[in-house]
Order: C-alpha cells, then sequence, then structure tokens
C-alpha cells in the first residue's frame, strides 16, 4: 500500500515503481469514503431466538432510532423494571455499533444515528452477551430500512487561483462537477474562486485545470463536510454496490 500528499504525489510513485523497479503496477481511480446516514426516525423491535440442544439463544431489543446532526453516534437507555438487566445493555450497544459498521446501500460505515432503547425482555437460562449483541445488529437493521438511510459524500473546499483571463473557465470546471461557487475575486489580474465539490468528482482535476488554463493556474483542497449524493448518483452507486456483491458471492 503506498499513500501520499494527492494524486500527483502517487502517480510519481507509480511511475518511480514501473521505471525503477521494474513492476506491473495496476492502477483503478481511488476509492471514495462515502458514508451512510439515517433522515427519520423508525421503531424496531426484534427478537432472537436460537434453541440448538442444551441452553439457547434469546433476547429481545426495542426502541428507535432517530437521525444525529453533531455526533456519528449516540446510544441511550430509558429501560425500566429490567426489561432487559443492565449487565446486556452493553451488549445491545455493542451490536448496533457492529451494524453500523456496514450499511445495507453500499456497505459504507454508517453515521449520525441515536439509538434509545426502551424495551426488550430477557430469558433467565437462554440470554447472555452474545444473544443480546445480535438482537441488537438485527433490531439496528429493521430500523434501518424504515428510516429512509441515504449516501453521504464527502464535499470538498476548493479554492482556484488564475489570471482573470481564464475565470469562465475556472467556473465551468466547477460547474461541470457538480459544485457550488461560494465566492470569488479578482486582484491584480488573478482571479480567487472558492467553491464546494463533490470529491468524487475532483479525481483529474490537476491535468484538466492546467489544459483549460495553458498551465497558469493551480487548486487548493480540503475536507469540509459530508452531505446527500443526489438520487441519480445513489441509484448508480447502488447498482455497482450491488454487481460488487454478486462477483464476490459468485468467485466463493
Amino acid at each position: 500500500i503506498i499513500k501520499g500528499m494527492g494524486e500527483l504525489h502517487l502517480a510519481v510513485y507509480v511511475e518511480r515503481m514501473k521505471r525503477e523497479y521494474k513492476c506491473e503496477v495496476e492502477v483503478s481511480q481511488p476509492e471514495v469514503a462515502y458514508r451512510e446516514s439515517i433522515t427519520q426516525r423508525a421503531e424496531f423491535n426484534y427478537t432472537h431466538k436460537k434453541q440448538t440442544g442444551g441452553s439457547g439463544q434469546y433476547g429481545r431489543v426495542a426502541g428507535f432510532m432517530e437521525p444525529l446532526a453533531d455526533k456519528d453516534y449516540e446510544f441511550v437507555d430509558s429501560i425500566k423494571g429490567g426489561a432487559i438487566p443492565n449487565e446486556y445493555i452493553p451488549s445491545c450497544d455493542k451490536g448496533f455499533r457492529k451494524a453500523m459498521e456496514k450499511g445495507s446501500l453500499i456497505g459504507a460505515p454508517v453515521v449520525g444515528v441515536k439509538m434509545t432503547i426502551n424495551d426488550g425482555q430477557y430469558h433467565p437460562v437462554d440470554s447472555s452477551d452474545q444473544a443480546f449483541q445480535t438482537a441488537a445488529l438485527f433490531a439496528f437493521r429493521e430500523g434501518y430500512q424504515k428510516a429512509k438511510p441515504a449516501i453521504l459524500e464527502p464535499i470538498m473546499k476548493v479554492q482556484i487561483a488564475g489570471p482573470t483571463e481564464f475565470q469562465g473557465n475556472m467556473f465551468g470546471l466547477i460547474n461541470q462537477r457538480r459544485g457550488v461557487i461560494i465566492d470569488s475575486t479578482d486582484e491584480n489580474n488573478t482571479s480567487t474562486v472558492n467553491a464546494e465539490v463533490p470529491l468524487s468528482e475532483m479525481f483529474g482535476f490537476s491535468t484538466i485545470l492546467r489544459s483549460s488554463t495553458q498551465g497558469k493556474a493551480e487548486f487548493t483542497m480540503e475536507f469540509e463536510k459530508y452531505a446527500k449524493v443526489p438520487n441519480a448518483v445513489a441509484e448508480e452507486l447502488m447498482k455497482k454496490y450491488q454487481e460488487k456483491r454478486k462477483a464476490e458471492q459468485a468467485g466463493k
């Protein structure tokens, strides 16, 4: 695995591996760190029951999930009357966290969810830490399908600076990439454009910017926030994910 400051940095590494070490290098487009989240409150009530001779597994977990704006995850224990014994409350938390490692839309980590448990049931013999972890995991998945999940993409803060004569080209490059222009300034025949652009649209941008401005413009970018992807993009991502899963299953 190699890592660097950006696409150009990685391209130099790849070229050196080919030239100096005679390595056969296969290069694909960098992967975007997508996330998933929910857009509305949803209830869950799941019972995990398994009997396989001897002591079995049993646990019921009920409550609701809701969107959380300022944190990735929050767990609230509102159990009353010992419906779930205290020793199994952390098990529910673990099960939820496990479920959030991989969302159902494109297999991306789930963020921005507040989980509240307010009811449940246990068995004096068959209940265990593992039983409640499993119950919580499937309870999360049950609620997740009803909470209108969405795909989030990283949005970058992009600044482009170049000769004023190329300002129109700079605007055009941003608009072509689902970007939003925040502001622009002109000073001493230099235009500076500030914008927000999805990271997925920025791959290969340095090459295109050079060719569009005769090599006279440069840009910087840094992470700004996560935002919901447009429906058309979401459908394409989900389609690719399903195709990837089918290919993996066929290869087993």
